[in-house]
């Protein structure tokens, strides 16, 4: 009779890895974007003399993926799309995580009126919707890349701030901090050399997962007008051609961008999962 094996073999996580080699092609092909050979993708001039919405014509065509209302090539707009978008997320999440994870590093360390003060000012920024917030941000702010990352960046902020928090004070209070701080070592020290390694993972496993939210949100933006300005492209702008009808008649102004959106989407969510089970086991449980 056979013995059942204690240890099981695991299962490739094939959708993990599919996630994954999109990523590396579709992040590779953004930062190699003005190395490959592509179409015109911001010359609206140049434009004039390439056929307007030219169906896609497969890999040995001179237009794989068709071009939109001015000529341009879809492909080159997709790749370089990805480009602005990503930059842009990144961006907004290293702002986020740098002044969020700080601010709720010494809310939860120091506690008393500052930590009450924080506490309000999160929640007062989490109260308010984010896509009006975006939109009133829009509407003031230069549609440019940085302005665009400052905006977003204050839909991550206040997350940030309040999972620093709760885990410094949860690491604030095990015996190696209290040891150290019995043998007279300063706030600033056990902020930095204790603290802060226990803290750094978890938030980093949620910034994972915020910038799929924030490429979703800079399309929004830029679906609605009030992010980067045609002839710029990104995938919110491209996805925004496909208004008054277009949709109908050249489906692939559409789909093209709305796929490239949502397998990165996809794809950031399963890292942010994977980011979390390994570095934030509560978060992953609830």
């Amino acid at each position: 009779m056979r013995t059942p094996s204690r240890t099981r073999r695991r299962r490739p996580d094939v959708v993990f890895w599919l996630g994954m080699t999109w990523l590396t092609l579709i992040l590779g092909a953004a930062l190699l974007a003005p190395l490959l050979p592509l179409g015109n993708h911001d010359d609206s001039v140049a434009g004039l003399t390439q056929p307007v919405f030219a169906a896609p014509g497969g890999l040995g065509a001179a237009h794989p993926l068709g071009t939109n209302n001015y000529g341009l090539d879809v492909l080159a707009r997709a790749v370089y799309g990805a480009r602005t978008s990503v930059v842009i997320a990144l961006l907004a999440v290293l702002i986020g995580t740098a002044v969020g994870g700080l601010v709720g590093l010494v809310s939860g360390f120091v506690r008393g009126t500052t930590d009450r003060v924080v506490g309000i000012l999160a929640n007062a920024l989490l109260a308010v919707p984010p896509l009006i917030l975006l939109i009133a941000l829009g509407t003031v702010l230069d549609p440019s890349v940085r302005s665009i990352a400052f905006a977003l960046s204050l839909l991550t902020i206040p997350s940030m701030v309040r999972l620093a928090r709760a885990n410094t004070i949860t690491v604030a209070q095990r015996e190696y901090v209290l040891a150290a701080r019995a043998l007279g070592a300063g706030r600033v020290r056990l902020m930095l050399r204790e603290v802060l390694p226990n803290v750094v993972l978890p938030v980093l496993s949620l910034s994972v997962v915020m910038i799929s939210v924030l490429v979703v949100a800079e399309a929004s933006l830029s679906f609605l007008g009030i992010g980067i300005e045609q002839p710029q492209p990104t995938w919110g702008n491209m996805i925004a051609e496909g208004q008054g009808g277009v949709m109908q008649e050249h489906p692939y102004i559409v789909v093209v961008p709305g796929i490239c959106l949502f397998l990165t989407v996809f794809s950031f969510n399963l890292l942010g999962e994977k980011a979390q089970k390994r570095w934030d086991p509560r978060s992953a449980k609830l």
